[in-house]
């Protein structure tokens, strides 16, 4: 388990995959992921998911849950994991809405990028970022991704077209910014 100041990061249990199957068939939340998750989800859909963790080299998913009270609030993971390259994608939702804007994703973040640059030993984290959230590119911005590109256009959603961001974070700069934060 990975702490942080706000929030545990633990392994995925099966116990949790009921309320997963609630959270990403709410449109509020899904509408922020990334494409690949299909609508309406179901249970056999979230299992089969579940059960293919254990077997999966290249994704690291971790459950997110409160310091406070262990109250599971959303999920975080490194996709496709490149050890030769040293890169990963990172994603995160918190789907407890109760947690949204309260910093439980900024330190969810933070933590799992702890875990890739110090256990994984990871050179490079990007991620995805649809335009239309403002939250979470703050977020991003805030513990050190910067912008890398854009894919113009490149999601049609909601009745219009959105530009996705590419967001990254260097080992180098995750390093240097913990250094800062720990001498100040």
């Amino acid at each position: 388990m990975w702490y942080g100041e706000q929030v545990i990061l633990c392994p995925v249990q099966r116990e949790y995959l009921p309320k997963y199957v609630e959270w990403l068939n709410d449109w509020e939340v899904a509408r922020f992921l990334m494409p690949g998750i299909p609508l309406p989800l179901n249970l056999e859909k979230e299992t089969e998911w579940f059960e293919s963790l254990g077997r999966d080299k290249e994704n690291i998913v971790f459950a997110i849950l409160t310091r406070a009270d262990k109250q599971m609030i959303g999920n975080c993971g490194l996709h496709r994991i490149d050890l030769k390259n040293r890169s990963a994608v990172f994603g995160i939702f918190i789907g407890d809405k109760n947690y949204w804007g309260k910093g439980y994703g900024t330190d969810a973040t933070r933590t799992m990028l702890k875990f890739a640059f110090e256990e994984l030993g990871l050179n490079r984290v990007e991620l995805w970022v649809y335009d239309f959230n403002t939250r979470a590119i703050r977020v991003y911005e805030k513990v050190g991704f910067q912008r890398d590109g854009v894919r113009r256009q490149g999601l049609y959603r909601e009745g219009k077209f959105h530009d996705e961001i590419l967001m990254c974070i260097l080992r180098d700069e995750w390093m240097a910014r913990q250094k800062a934060v720990d001498s100040g």
